[in-house]
């Protein structure tokens, strides 16, 4: 089985930021590279890069929810440590994509599915989940998929 590129990339940062003793980037890669572990022996498979991003956008995902819920306890020093880890996270995931590249893309996957009403949503997310995974917000991606589907069943 291929190494993951991406999981090489963490390993060696992990490495550097050892070396360099940057405890924030230290502790965040090790969380990384902790929940691909356990994703693999789980699963006892080795991840490839696609699967990688998603454990990374799942954390990206939860330090997202961590933030809301600290900035609503008025916990600023919590916000900041989830935003530095945030910070670190992204900065392994593919650029964001823009609002008229993910609509052109749902678009494309509603023709290339066939699906006419919201029921079909589960086939339009089928085809877009590989091609987005890091890029967008899975939430923000279900909205735009069912706002779509919408207007084409109006």
């Amino acid at each position: 089985m291929s190494e993951s590129g991406l999981k090489h990339r963490l390993q060696e940062d992990m490495k550097t930021a050892l070396k360099a003793k940057d405890k924030e980037r230290l502790g965040t890669v090790r969380l990384i590279l902790a929940a691909i572990k356990q994703r693999e022996i789980d699963e006892r498979i080795s991840l490839d890069d696609e699967a990688v991003l998603v454990v990374l956008d799942k954390a990206a995902k939860q330090r997202r929810e961590s933030i809301q819920q600290y900035s609503a306890a008025h916990r600023q020093d919590l916000v900041e440590q989830e935003q530095t880890e945030l910070a670190i996270i992204e900065s392994y995931l593919p650029e964001k994509l823009d609002e008229a590249t993910l609509q052109t893309l749902v678009r494309e996957a509603i023709s290339l599915s066939g699906a006419a009403t919201v029921k079909d949503m589960g086939k339009v997310m089928a085809i877009l989940k590989p091609q987005v995974q890091g890029r967008v917000d899975m939430t923000q991606l279900g909205a735009t998929v069912k706002e779509l589907l919408n207007q084409s069943s109006n």
